[in-house]
């Protein structure tokens, strides 16, 4: 083990070479490497010099390797550089930085190739992000999946700027709420932004908002040439400067460098003897030195800050420091932006002893030995057990989900009984699930699962009406063996919890099958989580409930109009609106299988588009055949002739309108087919894959589901398309085959009335849907229509 002093030498040693290959890794990406599209990313460069220190007192030093980090996202190449230097990263990705499959511009889990523990980007998901994976590893020791596995700590970097997201806040009281411990975030305080400096006092509102949510708040503001002058005569009066000095002048004097703050330090506190030794005894470059080293810049001050944490209440560590330190646009307000110029990059390159030619290779310009670099970087406690992502076996899930049945059912109690039927037992898949909600717990038909299955807290906490005999429909109860997780209402809460929930099978090493429940009209409140959770390649199932405007008298706040498109567009997100229960329930089974796909492309989160509609269930065997035409998005309801004129295409709680006039229009137009259609995601998403694969294999006879439904239809065959969200949902199916098509749908909200006054005045009733097959098809009008009731 090496001496402190020694220990500390090393370590400072790592981060310049970590701020060196950052900073090269850059400058490459702009001024070397060919064919740039000319988009500069010169950001990096001022970001990564800010957390070179703190990033490598962490890695090298402090972290262990049950811990977990969510990295400033800005900070992306210093991450690379680490892992490069551990081994982790590769030369040819780091040349690549921001290329076509290189070392990404943010750290990326699923495109990176070193360890990234979570995706982050400039929007403060990330920090989030391990407040809600803290919360989870509790829930996991809580069920006694940890075995020996020591808990480990969930840590962000962030930055002073990204502490304006608001996820970040919300965040922060969810975790009050649920006795949040072992996380630490830590604030690269450089007070800039990406436009400006940032307002004075902000530290001081960080300090009070923690404490007040029971967070520890460590301040690291000085470095120890910094407490050296402090205790030199005249140091008080330098360290009330210093104090006092607003933000932009201190950014600005950084910039100017010694002579400006001599001037400053000369002008300001006067002639005041001892203060004016200390300041005179100093070069020009020595006082820049002195004024630029705070706490988050100095290797001494940071580990003693991190090593004296001795407990797993959450901290926040506040770091001082100067963006685009040690580069030439250290303090400037435009850094972010700032890119060394050839010119400078080359003299800053002699001032670290770099050789042309030799600017990748680890241990270049450092004049400590390899080798005990290299030993030093392999004994560190992070690095100890190599690659951390860890894996967990597929729980196995049954043939088909029951549940109890009724003749006439809406499919979000459909949801509710096949939750509640898994409740029961004591399947492995039952032990695995663990819901959440925000606040409509009840209301999204999840009472019954939570009445079973109890309310997960870490301390024990009765009912109290319970136990004051008041009769009550729930119980409920929180203990640690409970499988539902309660929280406020914000959406963004909802969606990274279940990230993390998502991520459990590699950081925790133990699998959960995570589901949330909230209004289908508020995915939208929290979609920038739900795309980062996705993009992350969490696994979980959404189920959103009332949706569309079915949901009729609870007027236009309430409905929702483009999720179905939500549910097309989002990358890893599988979406669903089935019609009937026993759709829902094979889908169900699918996507808990879908869910522990492991490989590109394989699996994903699965999304239920649900409704409150009643509506009478169809009677019939559910066999193997059809039970995969659900999962992969479609299947004849009533099976089209050999001459159809005329198909509609319906999507969930429009079942009966499009059954109704399919029934009416049989007598006028002939061999008509109705579709069900359970996934317009999975039927489109097949359609351009197969597409892909006909383009890049020449002549290979590929068909997707939707192109062999549609093939036996006439080329003049008319499709109505009818779905309670946006028409262009199914809008696209005329372009499989051709055919023409009248999709309806709902592209304005607002309204309220009864099912059939909506639909009526959307245009997507029974008549409605007859109009459309009229306007389509040649021949007489159809004779029959629905009454107006």
């Amino acid at each position: 083990m090496a001496t402190e002093p020694a220990r500390l030498e090393l370590l400072s040693a790592l981060a310049r070479k970590v701020l060196w290959l950052s900073s090269w890794t850059i400058h490459h990406a702009n001024h070397i490497r060919p064919n740039v599209d000319g988009l500069k990313v010169g950001g990096h460069q001022a970001s990564s010099a800010s957390l070179a220190t703190i990033m490598s007192a962490l890695y090298f030093s402090v972290l262990r390797p049950q811990d977990r980090v969510a990295v400033k996202p800005h900070a992306s190449p210093v991450f690379h550089a680490i892992q490069y230097l551990f081994g982790h990263q590769t030369r040819e990705k780091l040349e690549n930085f921001r290329g076509f499959k290189g070392a990404q511009s943010y750290p990326s889990r699923t495109k990176d190739t070193d360890d990234v523990d979570f995706s982050t980007g400039s929007v403060g998901l990330g920090v989030a992000q391990t407040l809600f994976a803290s919360l989870v590893q509790d829930y996991v020791k809580a069920h006694g999946w940890m075995k020996d596995r020591p808990e480990g700590r969930m840590i962000a970097l962030v930055g002073d700027a990204e502490m304006d997201e608001g996820n970040i806040f919300e965040a922060l009281l969810e975790g009050w709420k649920h006795g949040l411990r072992n996380t630490w975030w830590v604030v690269d305080y450089n007070r800039q932004s990406l436009d400006a400096v940032v307002r004075e006092g902000l530290w001081e509102k960080f300090e009070s908002m923690f404490r007040n949510f029971g967070w520890d708040v460590v301040i690291v503001k000085y470095g120890r040439l910094m407490r050296a002058a402090f205790a030199e005569p005249g140091g008080e009066a330098l360290k009330s400067w210093i104090d006092a000095c607003p933000n932009a002048m201190y950014a600005a004097l950084c910039f100017q460098g010694g002579a400006a703050f001599r001037k400053h330090l000369t002008d300001e506190i006067g002639d005041q003897g001892a203060v004016s030794q200390l300041i005179d005894k100093r070069s020009d470059d020595e006082l820049l030195e002195l004024m630029s080293n705070l706490g988050g810049h100095d290797m001494a001050s940071m580990c003693e800050a991190f090593e004296a944490i001795d407990h797993d209440r959450p901290v926040c560590f506040i770091a001082y420091t100067i963006k685009g330190v040690g580069l030439p646009f250290q303090g400037h307000k435009d850094n972010h932006a700032g890119l060394m110029t050839v010119t400078q990059m080359e003299k800053w390159r002699t001032a670290q002893n770099i050789r042309p030619g030799h600017e990748w290779e680890k241990f270049e310009g450092l004049s400590q030995e390899p080798a005990a670099l290299e030993a030093f970087l392999s004994g560190a406690p992070f690095n100890r057990d190599g690659r951390r992502r860890l894996t967990a076996p597929v729980i196995e899930v049954p043939e088909r989900l029951s549940f109890k049945p009724s003749p006439q059912m809406s499919t979000q109690q459909g949801f509710g009984l096949v939750l509640n039927e898994l409740a029961r037992g004591d399947s492995e898949l039952a032990s695995r699930i663990v819901t959440a909600s925000p606040d409509v717990t009840v209301s999204t038909n999840l009472g019954a699962w939570v009445n079973r299955r109890g309310l997960f807290a870490r301390a024990e906490k009765a009912d109290l009406f319970r136990s004051e005999k008041i009769p009550s429909t729930f119980n409920w109860d929180f203990s640690p063996k409970g499988q539902h997780i309660e929280l406020g209402i914000a959406e963004m809460n909802l969606f990274i919890l279940m990230s993390a929930l998502g991520l459990s099978h590699a950081i925790n090493g133990e699998r959960l099958l995570p589901i949330a429940t909230l209004y289908d009209p508020f995915i939208q409140r929290g979609l920038d989580a739900l795309n980062y959770a996705c993009y992350q390649d969490a696994r979980f199932m959404v189920a959103a409930t009332p949706s569309g405007i079915t949901l009729a008298p609870e007027g236009g706040a309430h409905q929702s109009i483009a999720t179905p498109l939500i549910g097309m567009a989002q990358d890893g997100l599988a979406a669903f609106e089935p019609a009937f229960v026993d759709e829902l329930a094979v889908i169900m089974g699918w996507g808990f299988q879908h869910m522990q796909r492991e490989g590109a492309g394989e699996g994903g989160s699965v999304y239920l588009r649900l409704s409150t509609r009643t509506l009478e269930q169809p009677q019939r065997m559910m066999t193997p055949d059809l039970q995969k035409a659900i999962t992969d998005g479609a299947y004849w309801l009533r099976k089209p002739g050999e001459n159809c004129e005329a198909v509609i295409a319906y999507t969930g709680a429009l079942a009966p309108e499009a059954i109704e006039a399919i029934g009416l229009i049989g007598e006028s137009r002939r061999d008509v087919g109705l579709l069900a259609i359970t996934s317009a995601d999975r039927l489109h998403s097949g359609w351009t894959a197969a597409r892909k694969m006909r383009r890049d294999h020449r002549g290979l006879p590929h068909l997707s589901h939707i192109e062999r439904l549609l093939a036996p239809l006439p080329r003049d065959c008319g499709i109505v398309t009818v779905i309670d969200g946006h028409p262009a949902t199914l809008g696209w199916l005329g372009s499989v085959r051709g055919h023409r098509v009248e999709a309806l749908g709902v592209e304005q909200f607002g309204q309220t009335g009864t099912i059939d006054d909506l639909y009526r005045h959307h245009g997507m009733d029974a008549n409605a849907i007859i109009d459309a097959a009229e306007s389509l098809t040649a021949g007489a009008p159809v004779r029959h229509r629905k009454m107006a009731v």
